[in-house]
């Protein structure tokens, strides 16, 4: 059985704070990490779901429904409309928060690194939804096509700051790929079917849009890529049939980016320890310096149930890392630490 080597933190973490987050995670985990998060605290910690509040503020979109839809931290879940008669491409989008939140948990990482609680060499790790996931998720009919640039435009312009604020050599960017999965498998999710909005294959958007963003980090910076079937409730929004769909759209995506990911991140079910599922990972092809890590840490059957799942993936791939299926943010109150200390029973160091 192969010896999973080094844990990726894939994004949020059930703490507080960044500063919590990040000596935790360092004391815990230390020579597994190559890169720490700040744990999407605040209002990033429902992932994308701050974003309605942000984007409604600008003028030229309405929330959808007169009455707030109470959402956990004080959110409001109503989804966006384009204002009839608006020219989506006039309208001016805020500063959208993530480049505000990894400025600012920067400067603890670089703190806590000065202190000796990081690890000289461990990067900082800032992840990013794609753009498709917020317009897919809180826009609807032809108001996706409209706003998916100015939204884009946005978005690159918060990795634009990112980049120039902290050395290269110090950052880490993933981007967080949920819905495309869910587009791809036309999967009828949180209550509605997920689709695309432009002509032809939706696969062929997909690979160029994930393609594209890859490409907007500068080769100075790592990147990757965290494949995901979704985390409402702790529930995916389908269930893969075996590993099949992330080969294909990964493969595609590595093939038509210009640089090469630092690192790819797929999803393994709680149940999923049998061979069928992983066997589709033979045709994975990343080259040989890309880390991949593999979702199959569940607090639900800590170390006993991600050795069964290692145990299945190491017929198939030689050499992996591990890491929960998504962030850990909304997991249990209390749960977090149990979940970082079977990270490092089942992974080595680097």
């Amino acid at each position: 059985m192969t010896n999973p080597r080094g844990a990726l933190l894939v994004g949020s973490v059930n703490y507080d704070d960044a500063e919590t987050t990040m000596r935790t995670a360092a004391e815990i985990l230390g020579p597994r990490l190559r890169r720490i998060p700040d744990g999407e605290v605040g209002v990033r910690f429902h992932w994308i779901m701050f974003q309605p509040d942000v984007l409604g503020q600008a003028r030229g979109i309405e929330r959808v429904g007169a009455e707030r839809i109470p959402f956990g931290a004080g959110l409001d879940a109503r989804p966006l409309r384009i204002a009839e008669g608006v020219d989506a491409s006039a309208i001016a989008l805020p500063p959208l928060g993530y480049a505000s939140a990894a400025l600012e948990s920067y400067e603890i990482f670089r703190r806590l690194r000065a202190e000796g609680a990081i690890a000289e060499g461990v990067r900082f790790q800032v992840s990013l939804p794609t753009p498709l996931a917020v317009v897919a998720s809180f826009f609807a009919g032809g108001d996706r096509a409209a706003i998916e640039p100015v939204y884009t435009a946005a978005l690159l312009r918060e990795l634009d700051e990112i980049l120039a604020a902290i050395p290269h050599a110090d950052l880490a960017i993933q981007w967080d790929v949920a819905s495309e999965l869910g587009i791809i498998e036309r999967a009828a999710g949180y209550g509605r079917v997920m689709d695309a909005w432009w002509p032809g294959d939706p696969f062929a958007g997909l690979v160029e849009r994930l393609a594209a963003l890859v490409d907007a980090v500068p080769s100075g910076v790592e990147v990757g890529v965290h494949l995901c079937y979704g985390d409402a409730a702790e529930r995916h929004f389908i269930e893969p049939t075996d590993a099949g769909i992330l080969v294909r759209y990964a493969n595609a995506v590595v093939a038509a980016s210009g640089r090469a990911l630092t690192w790819l991140h797929l999803p393994v079910p709680i149940e999923r320890d049998d061979d069928a599922y992983f066997a589709p990972l033979d045709a994975l092809a990343l080259g040989d310096d890309v880390e991949l890590y593999l979702g199959l840490v569940h607090r639900e059957d800590g170390a006993e149930g991600a050795e069964r799942r290692i145990a299945a993936a190491s017929a198939h791939v030689a050499e992996f890392g591990v890491g929960t299926e998504c962030g850990i943010g909304r997991a249990p109150a209390g749960s977090t630490e149990g979940i970082l200390r079977t990270h490092a029973e089942v992974a080595a160091a680097w």
